[in-house]
């Protein structure tokens, strides 16, 4: 009785799945077993769908958290893919044979190491100085002997058979791999669970009457060995195998995510290269990979802005020949290329050619799957939103930028056409909220307009699984952000939280959610809260009522919470200002965004507004920064004269009050509306009078603030405050300018490094 063929293979192998076919069609099987999740063989009819561009991947993960996932990937010139689209292409039967997609989420807790047992580090520690090693560290050694690495001594060592039996070699290459390896005691265990597994899959084929001889079978060529000794699991053992309550999907994958720089582990470097010498083997043999390859690279070079002639390109060519003759293969490896190209296109700098390398070499495809593909109803519901708002040019590993403007358009018919660029705005909101990484948002190119919007978004398979996860909180995007919303906000502890989770409910255009997290909100917002987060969430919620009409949205809610919370904010600001230096800038900021609150909404008494800010401004028992910030607001917005400016400014920066008080004072001034204070030249002169009277331990003490007060001017500001200093001390603007803007000598740098020592507490 004959045995099922096994062929072993190295994942990823242009040669292997090249003469895989060959095998195949010397074989003419009738069932071929392919190592994969035996759960879902069902994928595999849409990976011979005609339609389906690879890369692509299966993805399962668990139904609860924390979720798990697992991936399959293949690509055009796997030998898992070369074997499936051979039987489909032959009307032969293909499954996976390999342990279900549940067992193996479920093999991590199940393989722990007991308690108490050595650990396995020191295993193969111990192993690996006195003999047999893990296969990470035989593939280490082969490094060694042959001074390359393992994706090059595999390209010229198995690459480039031609005449000889590959699935001998590849399996025998496999059974010595095998046994010069000892790995962990986990890895092994799962090794030998997997192959007794995959041997049942082949006894039940045999058992349903297909003859052995006639059952093909692909797998990693480190199980051709044990596929050949070991048993069959059995019944009961199947039936003690662990498993997680998990879901599956068809994925689109990148080249990117399927090199080993991106930290997969069975991936190869090049994946673009070995698409190209996939090429070449199904044209004109591995000998014609060179050409392809460097004509490639020069084309990506050229793109790039960089000029590339036909004779470097030749030269190159007969230089890859003669490296490869060199290190004893019989066409040039990637290495030969790369080190070809670099002499002669490159200059010898690697660095010119890096980004044409980059795309040569690894690539920017991604799979396309067709409609129809076994997925998720969140990953449906994506991508029929992404082909209806036309963003799917915007399914690219390439960074693009999209501008948007939210305002109706008026000379469009549909009105999903006029809201357009607002429905983009909606669904990329909601994907943001759900934390798919597909587009970033960018801070607004204009202050105030609010009707723009600017992203920049890239596609990576990342972002699919994102969005296949997001299956968990519900049916559809809109679904999913909605349960996303109200976790988050019935998980808040302060207001903030809450009033964050609003805004994000309303650019997501989710009135439900939105009032969902206002209603949180108004329950947090009974308890007290510090000034800094009472006046961030007004801030968040003054946005809703003043874009509401712009995003569709009702804001009549949101006024009288608004009205509470700016009230709170009137009661206790006053408070608040009687802090330390350490809290001053928070309070500030505070008081900033309530005076822009205030100024925005015209249902705020602004009587009551700018009292307190004339209470604070005259009070002597707060913080001085605070006071001279309120001087600064009143200043602002016309309610504060010559007159009243002066009299603070006499009464703040006189000999009699503390140097590290007044310059205090002086930098919240100076935090608000500095042409303003740049054009009062009776201001700066009473600044010089003031600090031309400190003795040296004052001004040392007043010169903390005013660095820091100062520290944010820009350089056309502190130009104009030369000229004011060099009208005051009888000297030009250049001359004024150059005292302010000369490098400190040593002296003076000896003391700003004294001041690093002082004690802001005190203050």
């Amino acid at each position: 009785m004959g045995h099922p063929v096994l062929f072993g293979v190295r994942h990823l192998s242009p040669a292997a799945a090249y003469h895989l076919r060959g095998a195949l069609d010397a074989a003419r099987p009738e069932l071929v077993l392919v190592e994969g999740p035996s759960d879902l063989s069902g994928q595999i009819k849409w990976l011979c769908h005609p339609d389906t561009q690879f890369p692509a991947a299966i993805l399962a993960y668990t139904k609860e958290p924390p979720v798990r996932t697992i991936l399959w990937p293949f690509a055009r010139y796997s030998p898992e893919t070369q074997a499936i689209l051979w039987a489909h292409e032959h009307g032969v039967e293909c499954r996976f044979m390999d342990l279900p997609s549940s067992v193996f989420l479920a093999l991590k807790p199940w393989f722990e190491p007991v308690r108490g047992e050595s650990g396995e580090n020191e295993e193969a520690g111990t192993e690996e100085a006195e003999g047999p090693a893990t296969t990470e560290s035989v593939y280490k050694r082969l490094e060694t002997l042959t001074g390359e690495d393992h994706d090059t001594f595999w390209e010229r060592t198995f690459e480039q058979l031609e005449g000889e039996d590959f699935q001998a070699v590849n399996n025998t290459f496999g059974r010595q791999l095998r046994a010069a390896s000892v790995d962990s005691r986990r890895d092994m265990a799962e090794t030998v669970v997997r192959e007794a597994y995959m041997k049942r899959v082949m006894a039940q084929a045999v058992a349903s009457g297909i003859p052995p001889e006639k059952i093909f079978c692909v797998c990693g060529s480190f199980h051709v060995a044990g596929l050949e000794e070991n048993t069959p699991m059995t019944d009961q053992e199947e039936k003690a195998l662990p498993r997680a309550d998990c879901c599956a999907t068809l994925m689109p994958y990148s080249y990117y995510r399927l090199s080993s720089r991106s930290g997969y582990g069975a991936g190869n470097k090049a994946p673009a290269y070995f698409e190209l010498l996939w090429e070449a083997l199904n044209g004109g043999g591995p000998g014609e990979t060179a050409y392809r390859y460097l004509t490639h690279l020069a084309a990506a070079h050229r793109k790039a802005g960089n000029l590339v002639s036909s004779a470097e390109v030749i030269e190159a060519v007969r230089l890859a020949d003669a490296l490869a003759a060199m290190r004893g293969s019989k066409y040039p490896t990637l290495s030969d290329l790369r080190d070809a190209s670099v002499t002669t296109m490159g200059h010898g700098n690697f660095s010119e050619l890096a980004v044409a390398a980059a795309d040569t070499e690894i690539g920017t495809k991604i799979g396309f799957l067709p409609e129809g593909v076994a997925r998720t109803s969140v990953q449906e519901d994506f991508y029929r939103q992404l082909k209806e708002l036309r963003l799917e040019k915007f399914r690219a590993a390439e960074l693009q930028r999209l501008d948007l403007d939210l305002r109706e358009k008026l000379n469009v018919k549909s009105e999903n056409a006029a809201l357009g660029d607002l429905r983009r705005s909606f669904f990329l909101h909601r994907l943001r909220v759900l934390g798919v990484h597909f587009a970033h948002l960018l801070p607004s190119r204009q202050e105030g307009a609010n009707w723009g919007e600017y992203w920049e978004l890239r596609w990576t398979p990342e972002a699919e699984i994102e969005v296949a996860e997001s299956a968990l909180m519900g049916d559809t995007v809109e679904g999913a952000a909605a349960f996303a919303l109200k976790e988050r906000a019935d998980g808040s502890a302060s207001i903030a939280e809450a009033a964050a989770i609003f805004q994000d409910a309303f650019l997501c255009g989710m009135p439900a959610a939105a009032a969902h997290a206002l209603s949180v909100l108004q329950g947090l917002s009974v308890d007290a809260a510090a000034i800094s987060e009472v006046a961030e969430t007004t801030a968040r919620l003054s946005l809703v009522v003043r874009y509401g009409d712009l995003r569709r949205f009702d804001p009549a809610p949101v006024v009288p919470l608004i009205k509470q919370l700016y009230l709170r904010s009137c009661l206790t600001l006053a408070g608040a200002c009687a802090c330390d230096a350490k809290a001053a800038p928070a309070v500030t900021q505070a008081m900033d965004q309530l005076n822009t609150l205030q100024l925005s909404h015209d249902f705020l008494e602004e009587g009551r507004w700018l009292d307190l800010l004339a209470d604070i401004s005259d009070r002597d028992d707060l913080n001085t920064r605070c006071s001279g910030f309120a001087m600064a607001i009143l200043l602002e917005r016309g309610r504060a004269d010559e007159g009243l400016l002066s009299r603070e400014v006499a009464r703040r920066l006189s000999p009699g009050v503390p140097a590290d008080l007044g310059a205090g004072w002086f930098e919240g001034l100076a935090g608000k509306n500095r042409y303003a204070l740049i054009a009062r030249l009776s201001l700066w002169r009473q600044l010089d009078d003031y600090l031309s009277g400190l003795d040296d331990e004052s001004f040392r003490r007043a010169l903390v603030f005013l660095r820091r007060a100062f520290a944010d001017f820009s350089p056309s500001e502190k130009n104009d405050i030369a000229e004011n200093l060099g009208e005051i001390w009888g000297v030009n603007a250049q001359q004024a300018a150059e005292v302010l803007m000369n490098d400190v000598t040593e002296a003076e740098q000896a003391v700003l490094d004294s001041l690093e020592e002082f004690d802001f507490d005190d203050i």
